[in-house]
């Protein structure tokens, strides 16, 4: 069994920040390529809703790709489809190669009741929306037009039993999102949407489990239970942990302990320690609130001692940073907060607020992150 290797934070966060390709300007190079081999590397780029600014899938996308085209993601789901929507730990996009990962838990979908999913929606209603994205194409929420509507039993519910038939019938796999305009969504059968003859078959739990931890050893580089299992379900964690627990015996996984964050076991390859990565210590970048560095927010502060709050559900009065406030690295430090909105009309990125933290300073850093939100706000406001 190898012995534990003692890392600094700092070594820590730049291990990190190579396999998050956050190390340098364009790891991926440019065009729709770029976009299919970022999410591959990730894993999955989250999609939310929020439009304070550029919403997050396309933020993500544009801190590995400085050349991002929104239409870039479109082509990769819609022309190309080398990736696709599901949820992972929340909506997210996800390499078409990997959809195999994710049949087991639309077959365990297909096998809950569906009076379940917020008490407005029947097995008819799915039949239903099913039989006409057969019949007539692929279809978005709009063009169901004889929806009786009903009264919402959740928040998260809709009055249209269409809307939360479409829900159920792409968790469970029956249709996939197979372009999306902004927010609105067009649903095709999943088999058609891919060319398939039927779903791949779902994989084993230990498939699962070896998935989870390799694709958290390459986007992580040095991982815990807890980063590999980012809101996974009990069982994967066990899982996880006996894969690591037999790697560590081959050798081919070393125990890492990191200063400053000594009672939480973590674990790297051989190959990812045996040269911690340099980092350009001017480099800036402006991340989204859900990007893969910023939302495993336990992580975050053990390795940038930063402590995140999303503050968009926190009372403006009690908020510190603001209501969409986005960190701001420059090299391997987290150095400022600020909360943007974005005046579409006027053709401005707004600074609502500006907060340094940890190290950060006025005389120091203001200037190259000044530089890096005039290209941010040329990424916001672009149209394409």
């Amino acid at each position: 069994m190898s012995s534990a290797v003692t890392l600094s934070r700092s070594a820590a966060r730049r291990i990190w920040m190579r396999a998050q390709r956050l190390d340098s300007r364009a790891p991926f190079g440019a065009g729709p390529e770029a976009t299919h081999a970022a999410v591959e590397h990730l894993g999955y780029v989250q999609i939310d809703t929020i439009h304070v600014i550029e919403r997050c899938h396309h933020h993500i996308l544009w801190s590995r790709i400085p050349d991002y085209r929104r239409a870039d993601l479109q082509r990769a789901q819609t022309v190309d489809k080398s990736v696709f929507e599901y949820w992972t730990h929340a909506l997210a996009y996800v390499p078409t190669r990997d959809f195999r990962y994710c049949v087991g838990p639309m077959m365990r979908e297909r096998r809950r009741p569906v009076a379940q999913w917020f008490g407005t929606v029947t097995d008819a209603d799915v039949r239903r929306v099913l039989r006409l994205i057969k019949a007539e194409g692929p279809l978005t929420v709009r063009d169901f037009k004889d929806d009786v509507l009903v009264e919402k039993t959740h928040a998260w519910a809709s009055r249209k039993p269409s809307k939360a038939a479409l829900q159920v019938a792409f968790f469970r796999g029956q249709v996939a999102i197979s372009e999306r305009a902004g927010m609105v969504k067009t649903y095709e059968l999943t088999e058609r949407h891919f060319g398939w003859d039927k779903l791949p078959r779902p994989t084993t739990e230990r498939q699962w489990h070896t998935h989870l931890l390799d694709r958290a050893l390459t986007a992580q580089g040095v991982v815990s239970i807890g980063s590999a299992c980012h809101h996974q379900r009990p069982p994967a964690k066990a899982g996880v942990r006996a894969l690591i627990e037999a790697r560590v015996k081959r050798g081919d996984l070393v125990p890492v302990i990191i200063e400053g964050a000594e009672k939480v076991p973590h674990w790297a390859e051989p190959s990812t320690l045996a040269a911690v990565p340099d980092l350009d210590q001017e480099l800036v970048h402006v991340l989204s609130p859900f990007d893969p560095l910023i939302i495993l927010r336990k992580r975050l502060a053990q390795f940038f001692g930063y402590e995140h709050v999303f503050e968009a559900y926190v009372p403006k009065a009690k908020r510190v940073f603001g209501y969409f406030a986005l960190p701001v690295l420059v090299g391997d430090e987290v150095v400022a907060v600020i909360d943007f909105k974005t005046d579409r009309d006027q053709g401005a990125l707004l600074v609502q607020q500006w907060t340094w933290v940890g190290r950060g300073d006025e005389r120091r850093h203001r200037a190259p992150i000044e530089a890096e939100l005039d290209r941010f706000e040329r990424f916001q406001l672009a149209r394409s």
